[in-house]
């Protein structure tokens, strides 16, 4: 049986200095090995309301345990780390003594000792950090997705997918498997090594900044599909980016995969020259399998003529950053 939703519901009242503090003093996200933002309080107060909505948004199989005390150790370490102004960790062989101050949060716990927690290690530490994870058991030539913290998902759904293995949960991508491309994705992600973790980039759209479409609350988000226009499209399509890490966890060899999520809407993007003519070639060029995968055929037509305003021909120079 997994287990899921153990944890008290309710988040801390934020600390607002600390949050405001958070606000001013951000870094860009890939200086860190977890970006905490001025979003952070906001953030966890909402997976807090998802999860007590649907406890099955974060799951984990039994023998998935070890591999939480490994992600639980590797965000603790980093955020105080990184970041300790706002974090702090302190060990004294097993009894650890971790403090998060925007969440108003302090535990003492005894380190692999799951009755020392409020819920299992790994939901406990994702209820405390952004973005989606899940941990994939290494076995008989594949990963298999055995746990996650998943509440801000484009289109996916854990309770689905928990138990698949890496070619199964991706069955549903069109064309990337004719050119084997999960089979040497696949390959790479197996020989990840603790200490040596990989980061990759993926995209989708998403109408209105909402991080949370799942499928579990297509009611509430699938009809926005059927409300862009030519006059909103600027101000509602989102072009929205994942950054995702793979970390080789030390003591289950699991592979963690956090997923964090960033939006932008299409009326800032273009802002920058090189970004809106880089996205309008590549939307307009994108076969319609794809973007119907994505979730955004029945408004490619509206896109591509909303970017194509902003595309005079230039070459774009390499890299994803800004030109100026």
């Amino acid at each position: 049986m997994a287990r899921a939703g153990r944890c008290p519901q309710n988040v801390p009242r934020p600390d607002r200095t600390r949050a405001g503090q958070a606000r001013t003093q951000g870094t860009p996200a890939g200086k860190k090995t977890f970006d905490v933002d001025e979003h952070y309080v906001a953030e966890m107060r909402e997976r807090a309301r998802v999860l007590a909505e649907d406890p099955l948004r974060c799951q984990s199989l039994p023998h998935m345990t070890l591999a939480g005390w490994d992600l639980l150790e590797l965000i603790m370490e980093a955020k105080a780390r990184e970041y300790p102004d706002w974090f702090s960790l302190h060990r004294d062989g097993n009894r650890w003594h971790w403090i998060n101050r925007p969440l108003q949060i302090e535990q003492r716990f005894t380190f692999l000792d799951e009755t020392t927690l409020p819920c299992g290690p790994m939901e406990y530490i994702t209820r405390q950090t952004q973005g989606d994870f899940s941990l994939q058991d290494q076995r008989d030539e594949n990963l298999w997705m055995d746990a996650g913290m998943v509440t801000t998902q484009a289109d996916w759904s854990l309770d689905f997918d928990i138990g698949m293995n890496f070619f199964e949960w991706h069955a549903p991508v069109p064309l990337a498997h004719e050119k084997q491309i999960f089979t040497r994705a696949l390959k790479f992600l197996m020989n990840v090594q603790h200490g040596a973790p990989a980061r990759r980039f993926n995209w989708t759209m998403t109408i209105d900044p909402l991080l949370d479409t799942s499928p579990e609350n297509y009611p509430k988000w699938g009809p926005s599909r059927a409300t862009l226009t030519p006059e909103n499209v600027g101000r509602r399509m989102h072009l929205r980016v994942e950054l995702q890490t793979f970390f080789r966890l030390p003591r289950s060899n699991a592979l963690a995969f956090p997923i964090r999520c960033y939006l932008i809407r299409f009326e800032e993007l273009v802002t920058q020259p090189k970004w809106a003519r880089r996205l309008h070639r590549v939307i307009r060029d994108l076969p319609d399998e794809l973007a119907a995968y994505k979730g955004f055929l029945r408004n490619k037509p509206i896109m591509v003529d909303y970017l194509a305003q902003f595309d005079d021909g230039t070459p774009t120079s390499p890299g994803w950053w800004a030109e100026d």
